[in-house]
């Protein structure tokens, strides 16, 4: 595991992006886009179970 140590705080403002994005899927998937060490985008995919009817 690697331990990210946030040393210049503008560098990272995509990490506060992805934590409310973290708390708002019930059931999906998160892909971070990387360019050069960077990430550039966040990409959202979300799932909406539909209840069965009898």
């Amino acid at each position: 595991m690697e331990v990210l140590i946030i040393s210049e705080p503008s560098k990272y403002s995509w990490l506060k992006e992805l934590l409310m994005i973290i708390k708002t899927v019930k059931h999906g998937s998160i892909t971070l886009i990387i360019q050069d060490g960077l990430v550039i985008q966040i990409d959202k995919n979300e799932k909406f179970r539909l209840k069965k009817t009898q």
